[in-house]
């Protein structure tokens, strides 16, 4: 069934939606075109009407025998009594006896405006790594855009860390699959725009004294950042079938806070802003993108910022590609797998860590 609900939400996200852009290509675009290949329209109060209904699952929180024992085990968890903010949390079904396992913090993708961490391609991703690392997945719930803009789904992401800290303190009592969890080795996992989300939430948490925590790095797949001055590979890749240009500029209006543009610091993180005295304290960072990809040129241009901040950044871009490849070709899945495993398990023989100024990209 959930490789039923994945082929079907890949066929919406992945086919679908492509062919509604590439039928505007010669065209001036409007925001209706984009609202329309978005699945989303206003209603009358404000709010959007996410019109596309995207298959999202419930979680595993126990084995059934009526059906094949599942590997990894899910569950729901409201943070506090007086918030509705939630994490689905993960962990294998039969952990490790002998050792702790690593704790990462995951921010889903969905360009701010749609998804949920019950969306399934996003619950099978966590369910893959928690089997896979193998590790403790909390997959945060951060409330959308436009209705809250940012930096709500930021300040979702740091409860959620805080809410991990308290696990680690055993305040309020510990979920006993916290039990299997090594704080001293947590990370923080996005994709797209979950890759922005962690990548200031990293900074964020630098403020705080989350001791017995350990922040031990950051990782950010094809993160969705941007800026008021096009890259090369926006320009050149303007009418890209997965990320067109217009859509994205549609997307940030709806995701920024009104009368910011697109220099700041919530969407071009090296333009300025409060953020850039913490850069010099992140942990270790791991950063992966495809040229196929029009943000591509983003996170090529962010990695050579923290470089001379002297961040330790390892790093992946692949020939060709596109936004949100894992998510349907197999190789490339386990390849982000593979890369995210060696960095956790502080295993660097097969990532590229070496001065990113020898690759292109500019404005």
């Amino acid at each position: 069934m959930a490789k039923l609900l994945a082929n079907q939400i890949l066929f919406i996200f992945l086919i679908v939606a492509p062919q509604q852009w590439q039928q505007a290509e010669s065209q001036t675009h409007t925001w209706q075109e984009a609202f329309k290949a978005l699945g989303i329209a206003w209603n009358r109060d404000g709010t959007l009407n996410r019109t596309i209904q995207i298959p999202m699952v419930d979680p595993t929180p126990y084995e059934d025998s009526t059906t094949p024992s599942p590997t990894v085990l899910s569950q729901d968890i409201q943070l506090s009594a007086k918030s509705k903010a939630t994490v689905r949390l993960y962990a294998p079904a039969s952990p490790p006896k002998s050792k702790k396992l690593p704790l990462v913090v995951y921010l889903h993708g969905g360009d701010f405006v749609l998804f949920s961490a019950s969306t399934v391609i996003f619950h099978n991703f966590c369910n893959d790594i928690a089997e896979y690392f193998p590790a403790v997945v909390v997959s945060v719930e951060y409330r959308l855009a436009p209705e809250n803009k940012l930096p709500a789904a930021f300040d979702d992401a740091l409860n959620a860390i805080f809410w991990v800290q308290n696990q680690a303190k055993g305040v309020g009592g510990r979920d006993p699959w916290m039990e299997f969890a090594d704080f001293s080795r947590v990370f923080i996992l996005g994709s797209s725009a979950g890759a922005n989300i962690a990548y200031h939430v990293a900074l964020r948490a630098l403020d705080f004294d989350l001791r017995p925590l350990q922040i031990k790095g950051l990782l950010m797949n094809q993160a969705y950042f941007g800026g008021v001055q096009r890259t090369q590979s926006e320009i050149k890749l303007k009418e890209d079938p997965y990320v067109p240009l217009y859509v994205n500029d549609v997307l940030w209006s709806l995701a920024l806070p009104l009368k910011f543009n697109r220099d700041h610091e919530f969407c071009n993180p090296i333009s300025g802003g409060t953020y850039l005295g913490r850069v010099y304290r992140l942990p270790k960072v791991y950063i992966k993108g495809d040229y196929g990809d029009p943000l591509v040129d983003r996170s090529i241009l962010l990695g050579k910022f923290l470089q001379s901040c002297k961040v330790p950044v390892y790093y992946r871009f692949n020939n060709g590609g596109f936004h949100g490849i894992e998510l349907q070709n197999k190789s490339a899945a386990q390849q982000l797998y593979n890369d995210m495993r060696w960095f956790i398990d502080d295993v660097y023989t097969n990532l590229n860590s070496e001065d990113l100024s020898n690759l292109h990209a500019s404005y």
